[in-house]
């Protein structure tokens, strides 16, 4: 039907363009199905077959390692870079069922406690996903000190609507199956996107545009993009591992979420990255002390093609780049980051220029990365 009055007419036209521009924006579509993916550590799958899928295209090979990791290679002569980003998102797995039919959940990864209670979460069994939410005490029942609600610690119990064990039984939950976080992927203002799993299918997503953007151009060495497993709760980064030792690289290139500290009230030590503020760099981390001459090699071509960079020192912040750097007799490492907010939470909002600004320097530094750079970044004496 179409309308006489001018501004439901207007109002029409807008939304039709804004949602052709949305259809359009390929990188939306895609951080879209990356973010929405289940995928906790050990239960990757359906992040592999994505990723899969993106890669197969793009690259001259696709293997993977013993855990499940994918490898993709573009060139074949030259250094060994390995690119690497994790597939698995924090979650949990069941652990119990209760005779009530509750079900008590074993954590995969480090959550915060507060993002934990009244959450909603998908329990992938044998016969498909389960709906299910994390119990809370009703707030009229609760305890409570000094007239504040008391949190009851990590005791967590998912409830799926079962009456009893049977039920749970029948709806084809086992100990051991995944629990995931759900979270809708949404665009905010600003081209600002919410979603789940940032930490790090942002980095997934950084590896696809820029093997896009590499497959048809030349450069001066084999790239490795990693998507690696096992990431998350662990601190040997176990997927980084066997991927490392399959690769062999020259340089290791890992890319994370970095930690924005412009909410109200942090600690203006805490990190020092803001949203928005373009790509980061980790300086600092319990694993890691990147390769100076590495970090200012990606600071110098970031500086030539004039985006900004950031700076962080996260001591309780581990990455993939602290497994790359121990392979053999040592790599080389550094971490560049897309700063997102409220990582290890259901919910986390990353902003477009960062993202775009990311790939930006990867893709400038892996055009650049020659075996006479390598070798200098390499050479101790």
């Amino acid at each position: 039907m179409i309308t006489q009055n001018p501004m439901l007419r207007t109002l029409a036209i807008f939304l039709t363009l804004s949602l052709t521009a949305y259809a359009q924006d390929r990188v939306v579509d895609l951080l879209k199905q990356l973010s929405e993916a289940p995928g906790v550590p050990g239960y990757e799958d359906a992040v592999r077959k994505l990723m899969t899928e993106q890669m197969r295209p793009l690259a001259d090979s696709v293997t993977y390692d013993g855990l499940g990791s994918v490898i993709a290679q573009q060139g074949h002569s030259g250094p060994r870079i390995m690119v690497d980003a994790h597939m698995d998102e924090l979650g949990g797995m069941v652990r119990h069922i209760r005779p009530d039919g509750y079900l008590s959940m074993q954590m995969l990864g480090y959550w915060l406690d507060a993002a934990l209670p009244d959450q909603r979460w998908v329990v992938i069994g044998s016969k498909g996903p389960v709906n299910g939410i994390t119990a809370l005490w009703d707030a009229h029942i609760a305890p409570h000190q000094d007239g504040r609600p008391v949190q009851p610690g990590r005791a967590l119990f998912v409830d799926v609507g079962a009456k009893n064990a049977a039920d749970v039984q029948a709806l084809g939950i086992s100990p051991g199956d995944p629990v995931v976080p759900v979270s809708d992927f949404k665009v905010l203002a600003n081209q600002r996107y919410l979603g789940k799993a940032w930490d790090d299918r942002v980095g997934c997503a950084v590896i696809l545009e820029a093997m896009r953007r590499l497959a048809h151009e030349s450069h001066p060495n084999q790239i490795f993009y990693a998507a690696t497993v096992q990431e998350e709760g662990s601190i040997e980064m176990r997927g980084a591992q066997t991927s490392a030792r399959m690769i062999d690289p020259d340089i290791g290139i890992a890319l994370e979420v970095g930690i924005p500290n412009d909410l109200p009230g942090t600690d203006a030590e805490a990190s020092q990255e803001t949203l928005g503020g373009g790509p980061g760099v980790m300086l600092y981390s319990f694993s890691e002390l990147p390769n100076r001459k590495l970090v200012d090699f990606l600071k110098q071509t970031a500086a030539e093609i004039h985006v900004p960079l950031q700076f962080d020192f996260v001591p309780g912040f581990g990455d993939d780049a602290g497994a790359i750097k121990l392979n053999k007799t040592g790599v080389p490492v550094t971490t560049l980051l897309v700063p997102a907010r409220y990582t290890h939470t259901h919910n986390g909002i990353i902003d477009r220029s960062d993202f775009d600004r990311t790939v930006d320097v990867l893709v400038a530094v892996l055009k650049k990365l020659d075996a006479a750079n390598v070798a200098s970044i390499k050479k101790f004496d």
